[in-house]
């Protein structure tokens, strides 16, 4: 498909044992051997080659080459890769070696993008590449080996079929009208799909926004009044000093973020300002940050002080989150436990009932980011999109619309689920989605 050759360092950057430098296209072979001690151009595919790189009689390095012959390898196309002695100095110049018989630099992701265009894979098993790359946990591992399986591509095939059937319905009506009355083809089958197809979207949209919730991490808020421990219990989240602690009143005055990976939750931390009556025009800007970080967070921590009691200002935090996610955490336990609350002592980093509770809080979502889902917002958005285009359809239907009509909606809605495997793509689309690899993937 592609008639210029590829070449880039597959391995990161820095000294190790090992580097390999990649080359895809029709002249890899070709070019590798006018580097290297063999000619390579005749070699089996799934092979391994020892030599040497040299340059003008000067030897560079001694090295192996692997091979893989088209259409058997990860692009599709004859791939050579050099695994020389790991070094910046070595693998620079020998990939600069490598440009020099013709090849040229690989773009970032265009490895795995040749693979999608020669139908190596679908173009969510090309995300999953970049998921399982990219991955910080086992959960996120997971999800990904699974998407590089296929999974997407299973979870949408009943969408599709069933898409299908209902436009051929449709068409037959419009071609054959005289075989069937209109009216009763709609209400008895294809009003009724059609509402089911809704339900079996809506329930594939909410579970993977619960997935992606757990893979990406759940933005989260700690409030309280100044001084109930806000800093320290995020200093004890994230295991060090990130945020200053000190006995007077108003000491955080903006937003002090971090990332802490708790068992199988991962939480976007945000400690903000103690929420109070304030003076001071400084802290009331803090105190400004913190209320606009709690409409934006998907988790509030509400922090209260287990040895002062329950104050006017602890009241108003409880009513301002009370129709959010919350977890209410009674702090300084060293000083005064409260019998049934979740309690901690943050200053001594005895926080494991919280951590606790935030898993258990979590356990269904956790659940769900295993199973086989949509990956990430672009897959759900296509998927909102095509839910819309059902939805306009259904309301169509409902309102005897001309059914030749209503098939337009129900394109719309196919053509969006083939866009997430990448049947269907926009412009521009592939140069946005891989351009978030990393080189020689």
């Amino acid at each position: 498909m592609f008639s210029d050759t590829i070449a880039a360092i597959a391995t990161a950057a820095g000294t190790g044992a090992v580097s390999i430098i990649r080359l895809s296209g029709p002249d890899a072979l070709k070019d590798v051997s006018q580097i290297f001690s063999k000619d390579l151009t005749e070699a089996a595919g799934y092979s391994i080659h020892h030599g040497t790189i040299s340059e003008n009689d000067t030897l560079i390095d001694e090295v192996l080459v692997s091979v893989f012959r088209a259409p058997a390898s990860y692009t599709g196309e004859d791939i050579a890769e050099i695994s020389c002695h790991g070094g910046v100095y070595i693998t620079r110049r020998i990939l600069s070696l490598v440009l020099g018989t013709g090849a040229r630099p690989a773009r970032r992701g265009e490895f795995t993008e040749r693979a999608f265009l020669n139908g190596k894979m679908d173009l969510a098993q090309a995300e999953g590449v970049n998921d399982l790359i990219l991955a910080r946990d086992a959960v996120n591992a997971e999800s990904a080996v699974h998407s590089l399986k296929g999974s997407v591509r299973r979870l949408l095939e009943p969408l599709q079929e069933s898409l299908v059937q209902i436009i051929s319905n449709i068409e037959v009506n419009i071609d054959y009208p005289e075989y069937d009355d209109v009216k009763k083809l709609t209400d008895e089958e294809i009003l009724p799909q059609s509402e089911s197809w809704l339900k079996q979207i809506d329930a594939l949209i909410e579970q993977a926004k619960q997935a992606v919730l757990i893979r990406s991490g759940i933005d989260t808020v700690i409030l309280g009044r100044p001084n109930v421990g806000k800093s320290s219990l995020l200093n004890a989240l994230l295991e060090e000093d990130k945020a200053i602690v000190t006995d007077i009143p108003g000491t955080t005055r903006d937003l002090v973020e971090g990332s802490v990976r708790l068992g199988n939750v991962t939480l976007n931390l945000i400690d903000t300002a103690g929420i109070r009556n304030a003076s001071d025009r400084i802290e009331q800007i803090g105190i400004e940050k913190s209320l606009a970080a709690l409409k934006k967070a998907q988790l509030a921590i509400v922090v209260l002080d287990s040895s002062a009691g329950i104050t006017a200002e602890d009241q108003h935090l409880l009513e301002l989150t009370k129709d959010k996610e919350r977890i209410v955490v009674y702090n300084k336990k060293d000083r005064k436990e409260i019998p049934g609350t979740l309690a901690v002592s943050a200053i001594r980093s005895d926080i494991t009932a919280l951590v606790q509770a935030i898993e258990s809080k979590y356990q269904q979502e956790i659940r769900t980011a295993q199973d086989d889902t949509l990956n990430n917002e672009r897959q759900i958005g296509l998927a909102i999109s095509a839910r819309t285009s059902m939805a306009s359809a259904v309301q169509a239907l409902k309102q005897e619309t001309p059914l030749d009509l209503v098939t337009i909606d129900l394109t719309d809605a196919y053509n969006s689920l083939k866009e997430i495997t990448g049947e269907s793509t926009r412009d521009g689309l592939l140069d946005e989605i891989f351009s978030r690899f990393c080189l020689g993937k």
